[in-house]
């Protein structure tokens, strides 16, 4: 098989072990960076993996499901997952544990007019991307400080949900999933390392979550982050298309044979 990464970062620790892996046994991969000036070859890949999400990026990937390529994550989950407002509208319309979301079109002018109740609010960047906005706001000065400092920013708006202050990094490759503690970007303390979580100590039925997100969302490899809100109840505050996933046992193997048994069901 002939396997293609879009991405600018071929050495990324799960795409290089992927892709060690895929060679040992065989099969050809290559990378195809379009930031750097790379374009679709004539003849097609049997499938992409695309771990990327510019706008050039997105447009390739478009491009090669036009022209009958299978391409993992699909361009429109992936940009799917970049809008938060959307995120929220298609996980609640799917029936998933997410918090009601409100948007606006600046932080500036929601400040303005935002009447602060008792209980603290999230403000997210409406686009996630790298250093995006995510803070807590506990009254206007927080919130006035925000605004200044990100005036033009679109933004979504949730209540804060009370938690243990730990997220549940949840990942999954098709069916398998992987699991890690990490501490909330909200919390006092910094976020601090990841922590390996055995599946097995996740409370009843979140993993079964992490797999219906991926229905709803259209992924294949993506990464959902959940919080406890009391006794096991579960609160999605994000999910990821073509996270890291670093770090987790059986991971590269599970991307590698993903990207086989989907390049082979296109060939049939």
């Amino acid at each position: 098989m002939r396997i293609c990464l879009i991405t600018p970062e071929p050495g990324h620790p799960l795409l290089a072990a992927a892709t060690a892996l895929l060679e040992a046994a065989g099969h050809r991969v290559e990378s195809l960076d379009p930031g750097a000036g790379g374009a679709a070859p004539a003849d097609l890949a049997d499938v992409y993996l695309l771990k990327a999400r510019t706008p050039r990026e997105l447009d390739l990937a478009r491009e090669l499901e036009r022209r009958g390529a299978p391409v993992l994550n699909s361009a429109a989950a992936t940009a799917l997952c970049q809008d938060r407002t959307l995120m929220a509208e298609s996980a609640l319309r799917g029936g998933l544990p997410f918090a009601a979301t409100r948007t606006y079109g600046s932080l500036a002018a929601w400040a303005a007019g935002a009447p602060l109740g008792g209980s603290p609010l999230v403000v997210k960047s409406r686009h996630s991307r790298r250093h995006d906005l995510v803070a807590r706001v506990d009254d206007g000065a927080r919130l006035r400080e925000l605004a200044d400092a990100w005036p033009q920013e679109p933004v979504v708006v949730q209540e804060f949900a009370p938690n243990s202050g730990w997220d549940h990094k949840l990942w999954a490759i098709g069916d398998r999933v992987f699991a890690a503690l990490r501490r909330s970007e909200l919390a006092p303390q910094g976020r601090g390392p990841t922590r390996p979580l055995p599946l097995a100590e996740l409370p009843p039925g979140w993993a079964d979550v992490v797999r219906r997100t991926g229905e709803v969302f259209s992924l294949d490899v993506y990464g959902v982050d959940l919080i406890d809100t009391g006794d096991g109840t579960p609160l999605i505050v994000d999910v990821n298309a073509f996270p890291g996933i670093r770090g987790q046992a059986g991971a590269p193997e599970a991307l590698a044979a993903l990207a086989l048994d989907r390049a082979a069901a296109a060939l049939d």
